[in-house]
């Protein structure tokens, strides 16, 4: 993830996601991926403990880069919703020590149920 520009554009919604066995070996006991996104090589997954980017380096696409986002570092957060012309949504995280991540969701992402779940993880 570059942080001198931490921005994912155009994040597709992810369904059904297929298996990344390096995602799956991070995840804690009891953590679970809620919802997951994917650009064009890299992916973004909400997990019940924090964001996990994943960035996809390389021709071959052999060399990973995964960053954990804890919730409990994120100091506010900010949803703009798709309008009529304006089809995507938009998501930013301020994380102390960090700054600001911003992430931006093509097509029909439920950023009302996004904006909720990082509610719940945060404001506990």
């Amino acid at each position: 993830m570059d942080f001198e520009n931490a921005t994912f554009v155009k994040l597709k919604q992810v369904v059904s996601p297929e298996s990344d066995a390096i995602l799956e070996e991070m995840l804690l006991e009891g953590e679970s991926i809620l919802m997951s996104f994917r650009g064009s090589r890299d992916k973004v997954v909400f997990t019940s403990k924090r964001v996990i980017a994943l960035n996809v380096q390389g021709m071959l696409g052999k060399k990973k880069s995964l960053t954990s986002l804890p919730y409990t570092k994120i100091q506010s957060f900010s949803v703009e919703t798709a309008g009529t012309f304006d089809r995507d949504a938009e998501m930013e995280l301020w994380f102390s020590g960090l700054g600001k991540v911003k992430f931006a969701f093509a097509g029909d992402v439920d950023v009302a149920y996004l904006s909720k779940l990082i509610g719940h993880y945060v404001l506990q």
